[in-house]
């Protein structure tokens, strides 16, 4: 049976291309819907490029909602120096034709898994945590219900990619990530430890374009938009690959590696404000809440990715 899913965005050309691998993998992922929240644009920017992103797959059977407008307790931090004023500049995708569902995002996610069976629906987050968090504080029964929640965010080793020690999702809404990590549910954390290593080299990046398909074109389009920034930012032969971590993990957990452990989230520091505070080598005797991945086997990612995406029009 394929597991089922929910997918928590804000598309993002990484978002959109984690969406795609998602979309592409029916054998092994039952897509119940995909959620957008503020993040790299804002929420309703979000939803429709969710909306694009489900067109191009030709899935249109998947239901988009719009959740949360802004974090928390903070105002809304983006990322259009990454993404484009649209979060998805790159490709010339149409305007969506699938409506987008009515109902609040983050009463989509409590019904469902208050009316699904226990530890049957997993949580993929590739974006800040609001969502989810506003889900939990709404109705607190959910956390015992999830069968794991899998997400892109936060950073150890490799510190901070928007401001020194914060990684982007995390630091747009700590308050939903510190909600999240302590709700109890099995948390796996694909953080910038991983995607900096899953780099889209430019060979990478022309056997995508080399399969000749609409979706192959388009994540082709969309990457060599958005690692401009980091291709100047890092200096590396390619650009980090992120949000597609998190599908790749539940298609192929063999491609990583890492330990479970105590993650923490800062949310008071000027210095540090959306840090996770990582024990990786137990240091303390604080509860683990997290697994916490380390590392990545690129090759065998982007192999995945590319058959993947040869599957899709």
């Amino acid at each position: 049976m394929p597991r089922k899913i929910i997918i928590d965005t804000d598309p993002g050309q990484d978002d959109a291309v984690a969406i795609l691998l998602a979309l592409a993998s029916p054998e092994e992922l039952e897509v119940l819907g995909i959620v957008a929240v503020a993040g790299n644009v804002g929420v309703q920017q979000n939803a429709i490029n969710a909306r694009k992103v489900v067109e191009l797959s030709g899935r249109t059977d998947i239901p988009v909602y719009a959740g949360c407008s802004r974090p928390m307790r903070r105002q809304l931090v983006t990322a259009e120096h990454v993404h484009g004023d649209t979060g998805l500049n790159g490709p010339d995708l149409p305007e969506p034709t699938i409506p987008l569902q009515p109902r609040h995002g983050v009463d989509y996610i409590i019904e469902t898994l208050m009316n699904a069976a226990p530890k049957t629906i997993t949580l993929c987050t590739l974006g800040p945590l609001t969502n989810i968090a506003m889900a939990l504080v709404k109705e607190p029964a959910i956390a015992g219900r999830i069968q794991e929640i899998v997400m892109m965010g936060g950073a150890y080793f490799e510190v901070g990619n928007i401001t020194p020690a914060a990684e982007f999702n995390i630091y747009v809404d700590p308050e939903a990530a510190d909600v999240v990590m302590r709700c109890g549910a099995p948390i796996t954390i694909q953080p910038l430890d991983v995607t900096h290593m899953i780099q889209s080299t430019p060979a990478r990046l022309d056997a995508i374009k080399a399969l000749g398909n609409r979706s192959g074109q388009a994540v082709y389009d969309m990457l060599t938009f958005s690692e401009s920034f980091d291709l100047r930012k890092y200096g590396w032969d390619g650009a980090p690959l992120h949000d597609p971590t998190v599908i790749a993990y539940l298609l192929q957990p063999d491609l990583f590696e890492g330990r479970t452990c105590n993650v923490a989230i800062e949310t008071a520091s000027e210095l540090t404000i959306g840090m996770t505070v990582v024990d990786y080598w137990h240091v303390t005797d604080r509860p683990h809440n997290a697994t916490y991945m380390r590392s990545g086997n690129a090759g065998g990612f982007y192999k995945l990715l590319t058959e993947r995406l040869a599957r899709l029009p």
